[in-house]
């Protein structure tokens, strides 16, 4: 990792230094966000901490299993009072195996297991969140080193005119047919461009280190940008994708129903609970006879219901606190809904002004070129004069940057209305693309430790447990659905 850390670097400081292109090992775009959907550390970060979330799964689940202890202790005494006829030395032992198993928790358990479920839902949308900025950063990283390197050749095309113009406006001013000033001014139109090449480089050089940053190495020779699939035609349709698949709202949406099963856990609290218990061992008053523990054995069952009579406060206010926490969760629920649209209308807007703008552009390049070439024309049988010459350049220049700009600035507002959509997952974009599957880690995990009975256990716990609070938005019951599906469906309880 170091290593590669370290070529990373280095292909970074040749790009600021020198502009110069790397080994194009991502040529097209599906190149660069296949290598970044395996090594980018923000999206390896993200899967690991959802690894890390599935395992509250097996932690809520081990509620429905026995305890089983083993327990053994020696200890010493010795008596300095000087008693008659007492032992001053005393030692003892005792070893046991204890059994407990709870039957009944009033619906603890239960509640408890389906906020991990909900939990890992919200993690898993979480998940789908940050792999679609990367891919959106990817594509932006892209668009912008084809902008920047289309802008580059812009520059050098106008150093190449310019200095041809100063080489034209020399030889006029040689013979007399224009003044110092001509000339005067093609030099510090060329100084300019000279400055301008120079900027346009440093620009290039920062996106290509912003491209390595997010892929993982520097670009080659980049293929043109191909069409995003899925862009919708109009906001209606944008829209109501973006209210039913947007993972940000999707995530809010399982926090909610986390919060609302933690309510119901914390209302199990005032209910009885009842458990199953067993032991079997011994102990000896002399650790010199060992062997007589196993004379002294004895086993011993029971049953224990336990009923909270008075808390001093703790379960009404635990309540309270869960209450406040899923109207947090709502209230969250419902400020994400708003910045997505937000989303979806800024990044609607912006691509049909960068379409606008890219439809004008290329009528600009068109007319600036033409116009360009005649006023050059005109300006050798003197119908034109230097500056007129060196101000139409810079109208067509200026033209062809505006829409080399404008073609990036549609890619990305296109880019970035399919991930408001949530609709910029990696297989999204490339069909071929091995998906990281969360679901896999959840099913392998999920009943380590399991026994036979637990599916018994936890239906019993469930019997006249608190109920859940039902979802206060009607836009809520797909997330019960998915619930369903994605949870229960995939890994049957046992």
């Amino acid at each position: 990792m170091l290593k590669r850390t370290r070529a990373l670097a280095s292909v970074a400081v040749i790009a600021v230094i020198t502009g110069m292109g790397a080994p194009a090992w991502a040529e097209t775009l599906k190149d660069a966000l296949a290598l970044a959907y395996q090594t980018n550390p923000s999206l390896l970060a993200q899967r690991a901490n959802q690894r890390a979330l599935d395992e509250s799964i097996v932690q809520a689940r081990s509620g429905l299993r026995p305890q089983l202890d083993v327990r053994v202790s020696a200890s010493y005494a010795r008596d300095y009072s000087g008693a008659p006829f007492s032992n001053p030395d005393s030692d003892t032992g005792a070893a046991s195996v204890s059994l407990s198993q709870t039957v009944w928790s009033g619906g603890r358990i239960g509640h408890g297991i389906s906020a991990a479920e909900a939990n890992i839902l919200s993690g898993r949308e979480t998940l789908r969140d940050v792999e679609q900025n990367v891919l959106a950063s990817v594509i932006r990283a892209y668009a912008d080193v084809i902008r920047d390197g289309e802008i580059l050749a812009i520059r050098q095309s106008n150093l190449t005119v310019l200095q041809r113009q100063l080489e034209e406006a020399s030889a006029r001013f040689e013979v007399g047919e224009i003044t110092r000033t001509d000339v005067a001014q093609s030099e510090s139109r060329l100084a300019q461009s000279e400055a301008d090449l120079a900027n346009a480089r440093a620009q290039l050089s920062v996106s290509r280190a912003a491209y390595a940053a997010v892929v993982g190495q520097a670009p080659g020779d980049l293929a043109p940008m191909p069409a995003l699939p899925g862009v919708p035609a109009d906001f209606d349709a944008a829209l109501d994708v973006a209210l039913s698949d947007n993972p940000a709202i999707l995530s809010a949406a399982y926090t909610q129903r986390a919060a609302e099963a933690q309510v119901a856990a914390a209302k199990a609290e005032y209910m009885p609970s009842a458990s199953l218990t067993a032991s079997y061992g011994g102990g000896t008053s002399d650790l010199g006879q060992l062997g007589d523990i196993a004379d002294q054995t004895r086993f011993q069952a029971g049953a224990s219901l336990s009923v909270p009579l008075f808390t001093g406060g703790l379960n009404r206010s635990r309540v309270a606190q869960a209450v406040e926490r899923a109207n947090v969760a709502q209230i969250n629920l419902e400020g994400e809904r708003r910045n997505i649209l937000q989303a979806v209308s800024a990044a609607v807007a912006q691509s049909i002004s960068s379409r606008a703008t890219l439809q004008a552009g290329e009528e600009a390049v068109r007319a600036a070129t033409v116009a360009a070439e005649g006023v050059r024309q005109e300006a050798q049988v003197g119908l034109r004069t230097t500056l007129d010459v060196l101000n139409q350049e810079l109208e067509l220049r200026n033209a062809q940057i505006n829409l080399a700009s404008a073609r990036r600035n549609e890619y990305v507002a296109q880019a970035s209305l399919l991930a408001a959509m949530g609709r910029l997952e990696g297989a999204d974009l490339d069909a071929n693309l091995t998906a990281y599957d969360p679901a896999a880690n959840y099913n392998r995990v999920r009943n380590r430790g399991g026994l036979p009975w637990d599916g018994v256990v936890e239906a019993i716990d469930r019997i006249a447990s608190p109920a859940v609070m039902p979802a206060n938005n009607a836009a809520d019951a797909p997330i019960d659905a998915q619930l369903n599906s994605e949870i229960v469906g995939t890994a049957p309880r046992d």
